[in-house]
């Protein structure tokens, strides 16, 4: 039997979208312009929010820390991808890509929970609208912050200590743009059957356990919108959960077709394709989804630029000096 020479790697390749070099720079531009978007429309999502008094509910609460997470999540994955194709490398350092699998875990968890606890707050405000306040006030909506804060954070550390205790041999090639953490599993030299055990309980448990909390809060909603008796109200009431509906639909049919396209054979790149739906485009979307048919956040953002136009027109560098009459 002839051993593998197990050594530390101290490095990965990153092959991207193409094991082609020359197919690389096509894709810096547009990747560059959806991740500008991404954070500019998130940043403004969260301006509007923390500026205007009336948007201080629990609601738009959970939407700033979800276009925060969006942030944090594409930043994680598209700056290092563009610089490695600013410089012509496909190198990630193994440290670095530990770091980049344990936040890339931690912000997809993060995501999958405040859609939940999001799902939750419109049933409550649909169900249980006397109550609302009462059930959904700060101290609880901290408390949900804060749990799902924990358990993304436990959970991505697990996933990433175990990665460590995995040994590669040789040249590392990751047919994908970022550290997936089923490609370093799939990858490793040593037995992984403990990490794929992990891993797939992880997935099943903290991504089917808020799924099944979204469909059953939407139950819910349906069933409370249906006994609703005038046409005007059930519009209403549909109306402030569509956004949120829309956002959730989005996230889980592209997580589901990364599923779908990873578990088929020989296709990694096409796994890599799948992947930018969840991790730039539907971050990118959010603020379109929720602002475009949202007349709350549309006042709170144009009295933002008019009260910052106001304060640009009034800084003492923009005021005219006194004006001096030869005589």
């Amino acid at each position: 039997m002839v051993s593998r020479n197990l050594t530390h790697v101290s490095e990965f390749l990153l092959l991207g979208f193409s094991e082609e070099p020359e197919l690389q720079p096509l894709i810096f531009g547009p990747f560059l312009s959806m991740y500008l978007i991404t954070v500019f429309g998130n940043v403004l999502i969260i301006l509007a929010v923390s500026s205007d008094p009336h948007l201080h509910t629990p609601m738009y609460f959970f939407l700033a820390n979800l276009s925060f997470v969006d942030i944090c999540i594409t930043s994680t994955i598209i700056p290092k991808m563009l610089w490695n194709i600013q410089i012509q490398s496909q190198v990630i350092s193994h440290e670095g890509c530990m770091i980049q699998t344990y936040f890339f875990i931690l912000f997809a968890g993060l995501d999958d929970f405040l859609l939940t606890v999001m799902a939750y707050d419109r049933f409550v405000a649909i169900c249980h609208p006397l109550h609302y306040t009462i059930i959904m006030n700060p101290h609880r909506c901290g408390i949900l912050l804060l749990v799902s804060w924990i358990i993304s954070v436990l959970h991505s550390l697990l996933e990433t200590l175990m990665v460590l205790t995995l040994s590669f041999c040789g040249e590392v090639k990751i047919s994908h743009y970022f550290c997936e953490l089923k490609q370093l599993i799939q990858l490793a030299c040593s037995c992984n059957f403990l990490n794929e055990l992990v891993m797939n309980f992880g997935a099943g448990i903290l991504g089917g356990v808020p799924l099944a909390g979204i469909l059953y809060t939407y139950c819910k909603i349906a069933s409370s919108i249906c006994r609703i008796s005038s046409a005007q109200g059930k519009c209403k009431a549909f109306s402030t959960c569509a956004s949120h509906l829309s956002v959730v639909s989005l996230f889980y049919c592209t997580c589901l077709g990364v599923y779908l396209s990873s578990a088929a054979p020989h296709s990694s790149h096409s796994s890599a394709t799948a992947s930018v739906m969840y991790t730039v485009v539907t971050p990118m979307l959010n603020p379109f989804i929720y602002s475009l048919r949202n007349k709350d956040i549309k006042r709170a953002l144009r009295a933002f630029f008019q009260i910052s136009a106001i304060k640009k027109g009034n800084s003492p560098g923009l005021k005219k000096g006194p004006r001096i009459i030869n005589c």
